[in-house]
């Protein structure tokens, strides 16, 4: 079959399945393609816009006969703006299309065949949800919004649908107060959080007002934070998150790693006799040590260092149960091998991307480990990115 192609070319495919990353895959004169605010079964006509060997890229010039899937957007920005790209897709398709994308990882990735169940814990709220911003200000146009889908080009936003309607009028506000003309830069970053009294924090290095202390109630515990600490932006699944993570376990002696203002932490003093819960944002270890104290939990040891650090130099053993929570870009190899040399009995490993978890659920895996379960939370309603929880016992 021909693979002569040139960018720009057009092409008529349906689209088989989604794929890590939201992508839609199919396949096509000897080219898989990838088609981006695609659906399971659309029969579409796209553009190429990338090519690599027998691999392409491509962009929906129009839809031939939708999937039984597929839903109007309802948001005016969907297309354009790079933060949603499952609004093509009725909610259920979106729940069905994350928990294959895990599948994928730990097949492709780990060489692991999970043949149990993977449950997903769908969003009680599919929209308004989000309780954290991170918007992008360009002082000259006086745009703020989020960025175009795989650029740097900024899109002025009025209003988002993800976010819970404080914030939206939080983003209202700003539009109309902040000192244009005052900005050394011409571009910068404002984050913002909303706490359950609908009170809002704002953070920007360019801002002179200090971020605001804000408190939000989550999983029978009290957290105070703000914009500049990192907290699970949605509101309706956060209690979900924290039982799913710790479920039954309890015992003596428990770490909490990338612990930050204590979400994990401080529900797990309530089952372990000592907890140590490390973290290298020294405003995060702050709210932690308040976040406690003002639990009465005295049982907790907070250290303000890199996970990495922390591990490298921990010589002892005999841990009942480690929460393992990094960020999006996964942790470093010796992290997790530092991890596995300490013989933790219980892991729990709480993960936003699939194909991180993957590549360290094989490291575990050929370590000593077993999986006991996997469990699927969407935490992002609209968007491809998917909350695992992975519970792992050392054989």
């Amino acid at each position: 079959m021909s693979t002569n192609h040139s960018i720009g070319d057009r092409l008529k495919v349906r689209i088989e399945r989604i794929v890590p990353r939201g992508l839609g895959i199919a396949f096509s004169d000897g080219l898989t393609v990838f088609v981006a605010l695609a659906a399971e079964g659309d029969l579409v006509d796209v553009r190429l816009t990338e090519i690599k060997g027998k691999t392409a890229f491509a962009e929906i010039e129009s839809v031939i006969e939708p999937s039984p899937d597929r839903v109007a957007p309802p948001c005016p920005y969907f297309g354009s703006c790079g933060g949603c790209d499952f609004q093509q897709m009725n909610y259920g398709a979106q729940l069905a299309a994350k928990v294959a994308m895990v599948r994928d990882c730990l097949h492709r990735i780990a060489k692991i065949e999970w043949t149990h169940e993977i449950p997903i814990i769908p969003s009680p709220l599919e929209f308004g949800y989000r309780l954290r911003a991170q918007w992008h200000v360009e002082t000259a146009s006086k745009k703020i919004g989020y960025y175009r889908r795989d650029s740097r080009d900024l899109v002025d936003i009025q209003k988002c649908l993800v976010l819970a309607p404080e914030l939206n009028g939080e983003l209202d506000a700003l539009r109309r107060e902040l000192p244009w003309d005052t900005f050394y830069s011409d571009k910068l970053q404002i984050d913002a959080a909303l706490g359950s009294d609908a009170s809002v924090s704002i953070y920007s290095s360019e801002l002179a007002e200090v971020a605001g202390e804000i408190e939000i109630q989550a999983a029978g515990e009290s957290f105070k934070l703000s914009a500049k600490s990192f907290f699970q932006g949605n509101r309706a699944m956060i209690d979900k998150l924290v039982e799913t993570a710790i479920g039954d376990a309890s015992g003596q002696r428990a770490l909490d790693l990338y612990c930050g203002v204590g979400l994990f932490t401080l529900p797990l003093a309530r089952r372990f006799d000592h907890v140590i819960g490390v973290e290298d944002s020294y405003d995060a270890v702050e709210f932690a040590k308040i976040n406690s104290a003002n639990a009465k939990l005295g049982n907790i040891e907070f250290r303000t260092e890199s996970v990495r650090r922390f591990l490298s130099n921990v010589v002892e053993s005999g841990l009942d149960f480690v929460l393992l929570d990094p960020p999006r870009a996964g942790t470093e190899k010796d992290t997790i091998m530092n991890l596995i040399r300490l013989k933790p009995k219980h892991v729990s490993y709480v993960a936003c991307e699939p194909s991180v978890l993957a590549r360290d659920l094989k490291r575990f895996v050929e370590g000593g480990y077993e999986i006991d379960s996997i469990t699927a939370l969407d935490m992002f309603p609209q968007t491809h990115h998917i909350e695992t929880v992975v519970h792992l016992k050392r054989t």
